[in-house]
């Protein structure tokens, strides 16, 4: 994902959960609506989402450090967890109390022209910033399906986005029913049952991203094509016979670690074995170019060698 599509979708979804946030407060003011208070507080917290987001691709473009040598490409990775299990579980603990307390005591949506205004309003503001999304997605997204995406992408800002702003979508159409449903029936029930349909969407989602953005923080190796394409560029035939071994690392999403034990030849020189290594080098990073931190390790191929 480069830097500037993740971007432009986060701040359109920032834009559009801010004023959303607003709107809904305002209703809820009037109206009273649980689902209201509750899709409030999940704006605000998609809002300090995408603050994070924001706020872990700055800190991710600092300089390498002694203390820390390969970088913070992974402050990416933190701030995704970060967002996956305390905004989104918050926003949904939030909701399902709010929701059992409207259940446990209901009371009658008033002035119900102001929820569903403002719901109206918010489902188009979201259905705006979910288009970003999935255009930016769909720039880097291949022949990936949604949930390969989701679950392969090495970039965690776009998985994000996307699964907050549909979460967004069909916890808005459910907070409308939940006051449709109040309106025309006359309970106020309908009203908490919507708000605990919000809540538990909401943690779903905090289920899902943290599983994802878990498998990033413990270390991911790069795609298989990108391995492919690393081990055909490391073996010329000539200087560089073979490939003994090889592991791949994500430093962060657009950052690579190699570390290989290729076989060279048993009366290569010294120099000459340098020579090969840094062509090597130079061939790695001109197949798979985030593949910046390269370690080779030379070695004469033997029978009893395991792969």
């Amino acid at each position: 994902m480069s830097a500037s599509g993740g971007t432009k979708a986060i701040v359109a979804a920032l834009g559009a959960n801010l004023a959303i946030a607003v709107a809904k407060f305002v209703a809820f003011a009037f109206s009273g609506s649980s689902s209201m208070l509750a899709e409030g507080v999940h704006s605000i917290a998609d809002s300090g989402n995408q603050g994070l987001l924001l706020l872990g691709g700055k800190k991710a473009k600092r300089e390498a450090t002694p203390e820390h040598p390969f970088g913070y490409g992974r402050e990416r990775y933190i701030y995704g967890f970060l967002v996956s299990i305390v905004l989104f579980t918050i926003g949904g603990v939030f909701a399902l109390y709010e929701g059992y307390e409207k259940i446990k005591h209901p009371h009658e949506v008033e002035h119900w022209y102001w929820p569903v205004g403002v719901l109206v309003f918010a489902i188009i503001a979201e259905g705006f910033s979910f288009r970003t999304a999935i255009k930016e997605s769909n720039e880097i997204r291949g022949k990936l399906t949604w949930s390969q995406f989701v679950r392969r992408a090495k970039a965690p800002e776009l998985p994000v986005v996307l699964l907050e702003d549909f979460g967004a979508l069909v916890g808005l159409v459910l907070a409308l029913g939940g006051v449709g449903l109040s309106l025309i029936t006359g309970d106020g029930v309908w009203d908490g049952i919507g708000t605990i349909c919000i809540g538990v969407l909401l943690v779903l989602i905090a289920l899902v991203l943290a599983a994802e953005t878990k498998s990033l923080l413990l270390g991911e190796a790069a795609d298989a094509d990108q391995v492919a394409k690393i081990r055909e560029a490391l073996v010329d035939g000539e200087t560089v016979t073979s490939l003994i071994h090889m592991r791949t690392l994500h430093l962060g999403p657009e950052e690579l670690l190699v570390a290989a034990k290729v076989a060279v030849q048993h009366d290569d020189t010294a120099a000459e074995v340098a020579r090969a290594i840094d062509a090597a080098e130079a061939r790695v990073r001109e197949a798979v170019p985030i593949a910046r931190v390269i370690y080779l390790e030379p070695d004469i191929l033997r029978t009893t060698t395991s792969a």
